[in-house]
This record gives structure tokens, C-alpha cells and sequence, in this order.
């Protein structure tokens, strides 16, 4: 009877407390049960890490080399203008900058309120979290809804800001691919007319950026709107209904971002600036070991060699930097020897460098969210509707 009273007693001291009622329009920010994402920072977790990150720089400057047959790359690095691989290295600062003003412009644009400190935390704990901890991105995706989340930023939101995150990144990314490689294969840019790495690409990027746009088409709330219909007419018109979840979570996200571009927000900008300082850098790299290439060819040649990304690599290693080099011999004008060179000191300066800062993020972002919790901070933010 004693030992049943005391676990009685242990059930009623933990049992969490009833949530408020929050006014019309607004979410509880932030349950009890929303943990972190098992991104746990261990010492094996670092040294793995660790290991990682001096695995890709040593098959970065002695095996893909050799592949090449370039010889010994650091030699050459160390050869490099000094002015311009400090160019290289500001241009990195200022591309994750302008991730960072995108972050803001998108999330903050949903009713979100953070200091620039803490945006600064997730966004570069996100990328830490996608090139260390997990492939594909889901980690950093992961990791960058359950900060969202703790800051007080409602589920739904959070998967419709996000979306239309992605889409304001790869909006400027298939425009690019579209503008160059049409003005490429068309003679209006100076460099190689190749159909297959000027119109082929720029068909591509005109193919998504119809489909992104057909998909804000699509009403946002098509799955509530087939549930009479997956209630009444069994298995079949339930997938249906599931189905129907992607469309129209892509026009949110679509419909999100147009309306940021109609404001002229500074999310666009944000987007802009970290690609194009991106593209800067890789320039920089080029210039610092001899000529680069014309802006056309340069950045047609970034976003072909980009889709390497879509190759089953961790972090895309081996695979952006074997496209760029494919893609920039394909253009020709460049002999191997700076190609390759430029596009590993490329790789050095917007892949692992930022690594570093990112791990370190990663831990003052788990501070801050303690923070949070030690404030209250389990806000109710205000939901931005995504038609209109």
C-alpha cells in the first residue's frame, strides 16, 4: 500500500501542466515533447567528424589529383596570389551572410522574432548538421524545424516556410541556369555554344521552374478539401487524398515565395547574395591562380558542376568537385591544371572551412535553446496564411 501511494505520488509530481488557451489565430508554440533531434555531440560524434572532414581534404589534395593527373596539388595552392585567396575567403563570409539574411527574410517574414546571433546559430548549425551528422540534407532540415520550433514557430509553419525557403534558394539557381545557358548557346555571352552544357541545363531549369509554378495552382488546403471524398469512397480515394499532401505543400511554399518578391523582401536578396558571393568565390579561386573564365561560362559551369549534389555522396564530395572540373573542361579556355586547382581551392574555402564555425554553432545553439526553455520562451506566434 506504501510503495503504490509513493508511485501515485511520483505520477502526479511529473504530470505536465495544461496548456493555455491561446487567442484566435494563434498556436501554442512549443510542446513538452518536441525534443532535439538525435544529432547527439559526443566525443566519438567529433572524432568521426573530425576524421571525416581529414579524410575528404586528404583525397581532395592527393587522390583526385593524381586522377587528374595534375600532381601535387599543394605545391601549387601554395603558389597562389595571396590577395586573391584573401578575396576568396571574404566572399565566403559574405555568401553565408546572405544565407543568413535569407533565413531571416523567410522566417521572421512567418511572425518569427530572432536576434541575428540566434539565426546565425541555426542556420550554420543546420549546415554543420547536414555535412557531419547526416546525408541528403535531412539533417539540417531536421535540425533547423526543431530550433524553429523551440523559438515558438508552429509546425504547419514551419513546414510551409521552409518550403518556401528551398524555393527562393533553387528559384535563383534554375533562373541562372535558364539566363546563361540560353545567352551561351544563342551567342549572346562569350563561350562555348555546346548544346549539351548550355541548352540541356537551361532546359532543365525552365522544366522546374513551370512545374513550381503550375504547382501554385494547386489550392493549399487540397487535402482537407478530399476528406469528404477519402470518407466516402474507401482505399483508393484515401491514397488519394495522402497524395495530394505534396502539391499542395509545394503551392504554399510557391505561393510564400511570390508573395516575398512582390514585397521586394530582403529574403530575395538574401538569395541572390549567397549565390552570387558563392560564384565570387570560385572566381577569386581562378584569379588567384591565373585567368578566370568569362562570367557566363563561370557561372554556367558552378551550377552544371552543382548537380553533382544529386549524386548519392556524403556532403556531394568527389562528386561537385569532379562536375565543376568536368563542366570547366568541357567549356574549355582553361587548361586542366587551373581548373582543377581552382575548384579544389573553391571547395576549401565554401565547403570545409565553414564546417568548423558550423560544429561550433551547432553547440551555442543547444546553449541557447536552454536558454529559451530556462526563459519560458514556449511563445504563440501568429500563422501567415499561404493562399492569396
Amino acid at each position: 500500500m506504501r510503495r503504490r501511494t509513493h508511485v501515485a505520488h511520483r505520477r502526479e509530481a511529473v504530470r505536465p501542466e495544461p496548456a493555455p488557451a491561446s487567442p484566435a489565430g494563434v498556436v501554442p508554440a512549443v510542446e513538452d515533447d518536441d525534443d532535439m533531434p538525435r544529432l547527439s555531440v559526443s566525443r566519438r560524434t567529433l572524432v568521426l567528424g573530425a576524421l571525416f572532414v581529414v579524410l575528404c581534404l586528404g583525397f581532395l589534395a592527393f587522390v583526385l589529383p593524381q586522377i587528374a593527373g595534375l600532381g601535387d596539388t599543394i605545391e601549387h595552392i601554395r603558389e597562389g596570389d595571396l590577395t586573391w585567396l584573401l578575396a576568396a575567403g571574404a566572399f565566403t563570409v559574405l555568401s553565408f551572410g546572405g544565407y543568413v539574411l535569407l533565413f531571416r527574410g523567410v522566417y521572421m517574414g512567418g511572425g518569427l522574432r530572432l536576434s541575428f546571433a540566434e539565426s546565425y546559430q541555426i542556420t550554420m548549425a543546420g549546415l554543420a548538421a547536414t555535412r557531419l551528422f547526416a546525408a541528403g540534407g535531412a539533417g539540417g532540415i531536421a535540425l533547423t524545424a526543431w530550433a524553429l520550433r523551440r523559438a515558438g514557430m508552429p509546425r504547419r509553419a514551419v513546414a510551409d516556410q521552409t518550403l518556401a525557403f528551398l524555393v527562393l534558394t533553387y528559384a535563383v539557381y534554375m533562373a541562372a541556369l535558364v539566363i546563361c545557358g540560353l545567352g551561351l548557346y544563342f551567342g549572346l555571352f562569350s563561350g562555348s555554344r555546346e548544346w549539351a552544357i548550355t541548352l540541356f541545363p537551361a532546359g532543365i531549369g525552365a522544366a522546374v521552374i513551370a512545374i513550381a509554378l503550375l504547382a501554385a495552382l494547386t489550392p493549399p488546403d487540397l487535402q482537407k478539401r478530399l476528406e469528404g471524398f477519402a470518407q466516402k469512397g474507401g482505399r483508393l480515394a484515401r491514397l488519394t487524398q495522402q497524395a495530394a499532401n505534396l502539391p499542395a505543400a509545394l503551392s504554399a511554399g510557391v505561393r510564400i515565395s511570390i508573395r516575398h518578391v512582390r514585397r521586394g523582401d530582403p529574403a530575395l536578396v538574401g538569395a541572390i547574395a549567397y549565390w552570387g558571393f558563392n560564384i565570387a568565390i570560385l572566381w577569386a579561386s581562378f584569379k588567384a591562380f591565373g585567368h578566370a573564365p568569362p562570367w557566363a561560362v563561370l557561372i554556367m559551369g558552378y551550377f552544371v558542376g552543382m548537380l553533382a549534389n544529386l549524386l548519392p555522396l556524403p556532403g556531394g564530395v568527389g562528386g561537385v568537385d569532379g562536375g565543376m572540373i568536368g563542366a570547366f573542361m568541357a567549356f574549355g579556355g582553361e587548361s586542366k591544371d587551373a581548373i582543377v586547382v581552382a575548384v579544389l581551392t573553391y571547395r576549401l574555402f565554401a565547403f570545409y572551412l565553414p564546417t568548423l564555425p558550423g560544429a561550433l554553432a551547432y553547440l551555442q545553439l543547444r546553449k541557447t535553446v536552454a536558454r529559451w526553455r530556462a526563459e519560458g520562451r514556449g511563445r504563440a506566434v501568429s500563422v501567415q496564411p499561404a493562399a492569396g
